[in-house]
């Protein structure tokens, strides 16, 4: 129905839909095709390279070996190599044993509240409620909501064009000013009545069968407090930082959430999509809205600290591959590592309130398997410093070294995402993985260590009318 009645409103949709049918459907620029070209034969001179000055890198190793530093630091690289690759292989197993919930029947479905928040977002909160409106959830068991946050542009204009179309299946309210989207879910929180609520994201639409997926787990397991749905991106053939990521993102969610959700411990459950029993978010609710962070009040990072929250009630969270939602990120450089920065900010302040919790008895059963998640979490976030002091070192001692060995390593890692997207969805789109890992190394490495030394700054960065322009 929605393909049909909809289409013309939203074509990302459809052009996703039907590139990840068939690659032969992709449409490729010359650009593209020069891009991926470029990397992989960087990368491959770099091998080259490595192969043909392996004298020249051994004497530096021999040298570097016969000083205490130059041992420390061997040691500690290799120590951490084989604790990284002891990570995949877990992360590995654990993902071989994930499987999605199936969605359970009419009958059993519980009552359901979709929220979606709004700002800024003009016809997109459209495409997004009528994707919703769309769902094949029983209407009698499913109460939509949507909320405009002060927006300064026409959301709340399209929101009652929505409201118009599907009448008292829709109900939208209007936040007198902008107070952040903490603020606007709580509103929605407390106004809806299902027994699950679902939190979307106003710049977002989902598939038919989404809502009845993401809510199936509460019914299936009764520990379960939260669960992550499955993200894609819907603007992946727009531009060349949205089709880089849309590999990056399949990686996370369909092959690290998966391994998180065996756990029972997703760390994140996503603003795009996320569902929450009442009963745990009500239990939380007055401590998640007036969350502070070194003494200011917390207006970033709410889908993790609700996670946070939830996991310390001793409440499984998992991840559910068979819930999709498409969303929109950023197409320019500039955006995305505002985006990344609000990320890892909120990053800092949620790794240091789950060790709170994670290392106590917060849950029956093992708990093994989180505080190695957030360990992991932790040595990302603490090692981001010293080694990009290093990387500095190497660059103006041993650039050729530096250079050659950071691209046969990309090459080597980036292999494992783009072989996993490959057996999941496609080859062709698969090979973004390289320049995706060649432009984060060289252009975002430092989003992490600003995020630290920033950690307690307030702003969501990307939420400006500039940006939607």
């Amino acid at each position: 129905m929605l393909e049909s009645t909809y289409a013309p409103i939203i074509p990302d949709l459809q052009a996703f839909k039907k590139n990840a049918k068939a690659s032969s459907g992709i449409t490729w620029k010359n650009s593209d095709l020069l891009i991926l070209a470029g990397s992989i034969l960087l990368m491959l001179g770099a091998v080259f390279l490595a192969f043909k000055l392996q004298p020249h890198f051994e004497q530096i190793r021999l040298d570097r070996l016969s000083t205490t530093w130059g041992m420390t630091f061997t040691i500690l690289g290799i120590t951490l190599l084989v604790f990284k690759v002891s990570f995949l292989l877990y992360i590995l197993f654990l993902y071989l044993r994930y499987r999605p919930v199936k969605s359970v029947s009419d009958e059993l479905l519980p009552t359901c509240t979709v929220i979606v928040p709004a700002y800024n977002e003009g016809e997109l909160v459209w495409q997004t409620l009528m994707s919703l409106a769309d769902s094949d959830y029983p209407q009698d068991k499913l109460q939509l909501i949507s909320i405009d946050d002060g927006s300064q542009d026409d959301t709340w204009e399209w929101m009652k064009k929505a409201k118009e179309k599907l009448g008292d299946r829709l109900s939208i309210y209007q936040q007198p000013v902008n107070k952040g989207k903490r603020h606007a879910l709580y509103r929605g929180f407390n106004l809806g009545t299902g027994e699950i609520f679902i939190t979307v994201d106003s710049d977002s639409v989902v598939k038919k069968d989404t809502l009845r997926n993401m809510a199936s787990p509460f019914v299936v397991n009764k520990n379960c407090g939260a669960v992550a749905g499955n993200v894609r991106v819907l603007n992946n053939q727009k531009a060349l930082i949205p089709r880089m990521l849309n590999v990056s993102f399949a990686f996370s969610f369909e092959f690290v959430r998966s391994a998180q959700s065996a756990l029972g411990s997703v760390l994140c459950t996503p603003g795009a999509l996320s569902a929450y029993r009442r009963d745990a978010v009500m239990t939380c609710l007055p401590q998640w809205l007036n969350q502070t962070f070194m003494g200011q009040p917390s207006d970033i990072g709410e889908d993790r600290a609700m996670t946070n929250m939830i996991l310390k009630q001793g409440l499984h969270v998992l991840f559910q591959r068979n819930a999709y939602v498409y969303t929109n990120i950023p197409e320019k450089y500039k955006n995305l590592y505002k985006m990344f920065i609000r990320w890892e900010r909120s990053n800092v302040r949620e790794n240091i309130m789950m060790s709170k919790f994670a290392f106590g008895k917060f849950r029956d059963g093992s708990k093994i398997g989180p505080r190695i998640l957030l360990l992991n979490q932790w040595l990302k976030l603490l090692l981001s410093i010293p080694m990009i002091l290093l990387m500095f070192v190497f660059i103006f001692t041993h650039p050729v070294l530096f250079f050659t060995s950071t691209l046969v390593s990309i090459m080597i890692f980036s292999s494992v995402q783009a072989f996993f997207y490959a057996k999941r969805h496609n080859i062709s789109e698969a090979f973004w993985a390289y320049p995706y890992s060649i432009f984060y190394t060289f252009t975002l490495f430092w989003i992490t260590p600003y995020a630290i030394a920033t950690a307690h700054r307030r702003g969501w960065l990307t939420r400006g009318l500039s940006e939607k322009k």
